[in-house]
């Protein structure tokens, strides 16, 4: 299962960053949502000293925790790294906001939920956000997001990683449960998610549909480009399964592919442009209500909506499968997803069969493995 291997959250390779090979610094010093105090915002943006978490909940029980932690300064980086902790409510008021900034207040007063997304941490820059929540998933609530602005290694799969600089939705989150057979089915509901509160941030704001489409098993694709894509993992323990769930989404970066805003320039002159806390915000309000239904009712209840939003329906597939000392090649339809979260194709036979990846590909759709159903 994809969700197994860690195989997710590709953005590119493991080769290339999301903006471009040859950018390897980055320029922030007035990007940020808040004036930190000069000392801090210097260190928080010198690659080799210590990274800064602010910490801010959306109700008062939920600002009590972040002055818990900041208190016993709970939270760990994975290379024990420095780190400083700081609650919003220490921050100077910012001087100025432009389309880059991730501003706190606005993602808090656009979300709607009851426990995701709840307790913020943000960062200017972390080496990754899934790193963070995955570290310190214990000391955290469940639904914690971690943002950063910038982010220099990613996780992807098989350890890839890469840079990704101002103008990408980088965010991680902690989810747990406790069916296992449920849990790799958990990277689709997330999946469908992302696409849906897109489409919803195009309604709220009467812009022309941006339609990102999911490419199985977790990367999302715009007008046929790759533009994010999905990394989930978990440990299981004292009988739960502790999932952290990261998510990369192109915002405002047109380089290396594309990016919603230039997109969305392609096909309106509205003034508008998406803005990572309000994705960000409506991606929490529609997982919430998808992820009640998938526990409550399974998969089934969102997979009808699934498979209108992916790449795959009726794809013919080409299978490679060794016969002795040959080659022979296959060919399957895609039909859907099996109860366990691969691939339902039926062949030229008519047979049933379940397709997996067989972990050496890079590409899901080279190397699949077959299985015959009964």
């Amino acid at each position: 299962m994809p969700f197994a291997t860690t195989s997710a959250l590709r953005l590119l390779s493991s080769r290339n960053s999301l903006y471009s090979l040859s950018l390897r610094k980055f320029v922030f010093a007035d990007k940020g949502p808040f004036l930190l105090s000069l000392s801090v915002a210097s260190s928080a943006m010198d690659f080799n000293s210590s990274h800064t978490l602010v910490l801010c909940g959306k109700s008062t029980a939920e600002n009590e925790i972040a002055k818990s932690i900041k208190s016993t300064n709970a939270l760990k980086l994975p290379d024990n790294g420095d780190v400083s902790i700081l609650l919003q409510s220490e921050l100077e008021r910012p001087l100025k906001e432009d389309e880059y900034s991730f501003s706190i207040d606005s993602f808090m007063n656009c979300l709607s939920t009851n426990q995701f997304g709840r307790f913020l941490i943000w960062s200017p820059r972390l080496p990754s956000t899934h790193d963070v929540v995955s570290r310190n998933f214990c000391e955290l609530p469940i639904g914690t997001v971690c943002v950063a602005d910038v982010q220099s290694k990613g996780r992807g799969r098989s350890k890839n990683v890469w840079d990704s600089p101002i103008g990408c939705l980088m965010f991680s989150f902690t989810v747990q449960m406790e069916d296992g057979r449920t849990v790799p089915l958990l990277q689709y509901v997330v999946s469908l998610a992302i696409t849906e509160a897109v489409k919803d941030v195009c309604d709220k704001n009467g812009l022309p549909c941006a339609d990102v489409k999911i490419k199985w098993p977790n990367d999302l694709y715009l007008n046929g480009l790759k533009i994010g894509g999905i990394l989930c993992t978990s440990t299981y323990k004292s009988k739960k399964f502790n999932v952290s769930v990261g998510i990369g989404l192109n915002v405002d970066n047109q380089k290396p592919t594309t990016c919603l805003n230039a997109v969305l320039r392609e096909h309106s002159d509205v003034a508008y442009r998406f803005s990572r806390q309000e994705i960000l915000a409506a991606f929490f309000n529609k997982f919430e209500r998808f992820y009640d239904l998938f526990i409550d009712q399974g998969f089934q209840s969102l997979e009808e909506l699934y498979l209108k939003t992916w790449l795959h329906s009726e794809q013919r597939v080409i299978l490679q499968e060794k016969n002795e000392d040959q080659v022979v090649e296959n060919v399957v339809t895609i039909q859907g997803l099996t109860s366990s979260g691969y691939l339902l194709a039926i062949g030229d036979d008519n047979q049933m069969y379940e397709l997996h990846p067989d972990g050496n590909s890079f590409d899901f759709f080279k190397g699949l493995v077959r299985r015959k159903l009964d």
